[in-house]
């Protein structure tokens, strides 16, 4: 089983940027292919012909590149083995481990001859002193796990197979993992599969989340994580989370659920989707949902009562895929209905998506369809389902969403 595939548009993009005056910042949950995508950059610079003596490499998950030294011992070191005659591509993996790193990031930027790659396993990387600083002269290029598409290469299945049943094989992608890594341990066993992902998740925890903002109440942080685990798509706010856990026993005031909420989506662990007001044409402020990295987290999360419904899941599945194809995404809302996902394209445009298991009675055709068909404007509309048979209605594209999901 391959590793990864070739993620060629991560690498479309970083190519884009090559030779630019920017910094380019690879941002996204920890082992969702960083450091390979890095490896398969520097693998077609050297296609390119960039000489092997152009392209400089630091791991900072390794110790031994940072322990005991300061960010300016790093620095001069860099410095000292740059060409001075031709450009030079510096990758710095995992740099939020450096204490001060901007100030190198910022240093090496302002060198001359020199194209600057970052990587981080938080979003701590950009809310930092690094975004003031660096203010309008980075791009970030964020890497989810592996797509629909991506997981089936990877698998080793062909997928312009037009007989292929892809439904069990969208259960092993959804019920099992995207991650990269997790994804080749598939030939050990599941068990395999659970344990790598309990790894990932316990050093998020720890590393990323507990240590660095010194929380004490690891259980009741714990407790907040399993109940938006437990929620995917539905709406939430900080005042009723905390009310739930109250009636549970647990007494967790709503400002603190809030910052444990900004945390998680800080290590990429939950994306978080503002509502969008349909009539006022405005963001909403309350009443957020959260969509999961990886579904296959849920048995880690939940563990047991893993009781999310496979609609939510598919919802989770479409919202990270709408994301990989650059759009910007709320939830729609007005005073009679509610649309799953409103996304502004790349290109500027608007477009509305429900997405549904199936459409298996009368009653569900309305209420998918209504609440489409609801939105007085012109703009594309889709369907979302996995239904075999599709068929559209008032201007709006019933699609099946596994062809969907290929489409790339």
């Amino acid at each position: 089983m391959a590793n990864y595939t070739d993620r060629k548009e991560y690498i479309g993009k970083l190519l884009s940027y090559k030779d630019k005056d920017l910094i380019k910042v690879v941002s996204g949950l920890r082992r969702s292919g960083k450091s390979t995508l890095l490896e398969l950059y520097r693998e077609k610079l050297l296609n390119l012909g960039i000489g092997e003596k152009q392209i400089h490499f630091y791991n900072f998950e390794l110790p031994e590149n940072f322990i005991g030294k300061t960010w300016d011992d790093i620095y001069f070191g860099i410095k000292g083995k740059l060409l001075t005659d031709k450009p030079n591509y510096i990758f710095l993996d995992e740099v939020q481990n450096i204490p001060l790193f901007e100030k190198l990031v910022d240093g090496l930027f302002a060198s001359k001859n020199v194209d600057v790659y970052i990587t981080g396993s938080n979003a701590f990387l950009l809310s930092s002193e690094l975004a003031t600083l660096l203010s309008g002269r980075y791009i970030d290029i964020s890497i989810l796990p592996f797509s629909f598409n991506e997981y089936l290469i990877a698998r080793g299945i062909d997928v312009n197979n037009k007989y292929l049943n892809y439904e069990p094989l969208f259960f092993d992608y959804a019920n099992e993992t995207s991650l990269p890594k997790a994804v080749s341990l598939r030939d050990e066993g599941y068990d395999k599969i659970h344990e790598y992902l309990e790894a990932i998740y316990k050093t998020i925890i720890d590393k990323d989340i507990t240590q660095r903002h010194k929380i004490n109440d690891k259980r009741a942080f714990e407790n907040i994580v399993k109940f938006v685990a437990s929620n995917i798509g539905n709406a939430l706010s900080p005042n009723n989370i905390s009310n739930t856990l109250k009636q549970d026993g647990q007494s967790i005031h709503h400002a603190t659920v809030e910052k444990y909420l900004e945390y998680l989506v800080q290590s990429f662990v939950f994306y978080k989707v503002n509502r969008f007001d349909l009539k006022g044409r405005k963001q909403l402020a309350t009443q957020e949902k959260y969509y999961l990295v990886d579904t296959g987290l849920l048995n880690v999360l939940t563990g047991k009562e893993r009781t999310t419904d496979r609609g939510h899941i598919l919802e989770n599945i479409v919202y990270l895929e709408l994301l990989r194809r650059g759009n910007k995404i709320w939830t729609g809302t007005s005073r009679n209905s509610e649309v799953d996902f409103v996304c502004k394209t790349k290109t500027g445009d608007v477009e509305y998506y429900q997405v549904a298991w199936q459409i298996d009675n009368e009653k569900t055709k309305e209420r998918e369809f209504g609440a489409l068909e609801k939105i007085k404007d012109n703009y594309p509309k889709f369907l979302l389902t996995t239904d075999g048979f599709t068929q559209n209605r008032s201007g709006i594209k019933h699609l099946n969403v596994f062809y969907w999901l290929l489409a790339t």
